[in-house]
């Protein structure tokens, strides 16, 4: 956990600070595919993410250490060989893990969020999930671990395959030449993220194209259909707390509803999309029919707004960086008190970019549990040794964040 959370110091500004510059690459050269609003939900859930990593919340239904020690047949030593070899198999991996969230409804859960942008660019590669709570990765490291990769090697190796899948997710660059027909490139992931019926569920690959052509899912970008994204049940939400677990909520909702004993038992294990059909004809759920004429989301709310959740989540940020910087030092529970802060203020400030009326109310919440927790420490964690007072303007900001908030929705709801 906690070297994790020191390489995401190192990581966190320089994927914010790519993200910011093909901001302004779009904007000077009059092609601007990021919006801001869509750009604080990304980067958003990417800290819900990594803070979900950094405090260890999963659990591995096989941990890859057990089936090394179990099933080996040899034992490669330490060498460059080693970790070509962790680097590919986890990239066969990461195709059908892949592969199985667009297949399956009980899987898609774990996946939605980072197809939930109906925009292509840098920031949304950082929707990743926190809902993946039982990971079956290492159940497809089999080819790893017959040869004895050992798990530290995967260990170091994993962060590294996961970060290397940043970069193609844009649609400032068109095509690569030769490279396309060895990795994924911009194009081939425009591809994957798109609606449109020609390119669903194509192009599972993470580093390697190659795995897509092997096993038939590969499809090439056409120019005659150029890519729309989103997924095609809309999420209509900024918050990426509340995409993460929809999906699971609306299946818990129909093996609910359904009067099938089998239906309320394989509608889990059925391909994505699929809904009991005394379900589906009660309770019909939005489908984008025509994937090129439809409205974005898109709520019309102020510039005063717009800047206000960028001070929030900048704020977020700054405190996160603390906590991965400091984890050993907050310790547990504390770390724990913690993420549940930094998770409850994206709640929060999501909510008021949704125009939601109950948005000062998370706020309060939020406020209040934060000033709980500087009461119950004694301060911040410990923060005012290394900023003294900065728990005091911390207390400062909480009160006027407050404030704001609340005049914000009040404003609203009088208009």
């Amino acid at each position: 956990m906690e070297t994790y959370g020191k390489i995401l110091l190192v990581a966190m500004p320089a994927f914010l600070l790519l993200v910011l510059l093909e901001k302004w690459y779009g904007w000077y050269k009059g092609r601007d595919t990021v919006r801001q609003n869509d750009m604080i939900s990304s980067l958003s859930s990417g800290v819900t993410n990594v803070t979900k990593d950094v405090l260890g919340l999963g659990i591995a239904i096989i941990s890859y250490q057990w089936l090394v020690s179990k099933i080996a047949l040899v034992h490669i030593e330490t060498s460059w060989v080693v970790y070509l070899i962790a680097f590919i198999s986890l990239d066969f991996a990461g195709y059908w893990v892949h592969r199985l969230s667009h297949e399956y409804n009980l899987f898609w859960n774990n996946h939605i969020i980072h197809h939930s942008s109906e925009e292509f660019n840098l920031a949304c590669a950082l929707r990743q999930s926190i809902s993946l709570v039982v990971n079956v990765f290492a159940l497809f490291l089999l080819p790893a671990a017959l040869l004895g990769v050992p798990a530290s090697v995967i260990a170091l190796v994993a962060p590294l395959h996961l970060f290397a899948q940043f970069w193609y997710h844009t649609q400032h660059v068109r095509t690569m030449g030769f490279l396309e027909k060895i990795i994924v490139t911009p194009s081939h992931h425009r591809v994957h993220h798109a609606i449109n019926p020609e390119y669903l569920d194509k192009n599972y690959g993470q580093i390697f194209i190659f795995w897509d052509k092997l096993f038939g899912t590969f499809q090439p970008e056409q120019p005659s259909i150029p890519a729309v994204y989103g997924v095609t049940r809309p999420v209509q939400t900024w918050n990426p707390i509340k995409i993460n677990f929809m999906h699971l909520w609306l299946l818990i909702k129909d093996a609910w509803h359904t009067q099938s004993a089998l239906d309320k038992f394989r509608i889990w294990f059925m391909p994505l999309g699929w809904r009991p059909p005394d379900v589906a004809a009660k309770y019909p759920v939005y489908k984008i029919s025509d994937v090129y004429h439809f409205e974005k989301y898109d709520p019309k709310i102020s510039k005063g707004v717009i800047i206000w959740s960028w001070m929030q989540m900048f704020v977020m940020l700054l405190l996160v960086s603390y906590l991965f910087g400091n984890i050993a030092a907050i310790g547990s529970p504390g770390i724990f008190w913690y993420g549940a802060f930094v998770f409850l203020s994206i709640y929060a400030y999501t909510e008021l970019l949704d125009k939601n009326k109950y948005a000062f109310g998370w706020e309060l919440l939020k406020n209040i549990f934060g000033f709980y927790l500087i009461w119950q420490n004694k301060g911040w964690f410990g923060i005012d040794l290394m900023v003294p007072y900065a728990s005091w303007v911390l207390i400062f900001y909480w009160g006027l964040s407050s404030v704001v908030v609340t005049y914000s929705c009040i404003k609203r709801a009088a208009v």
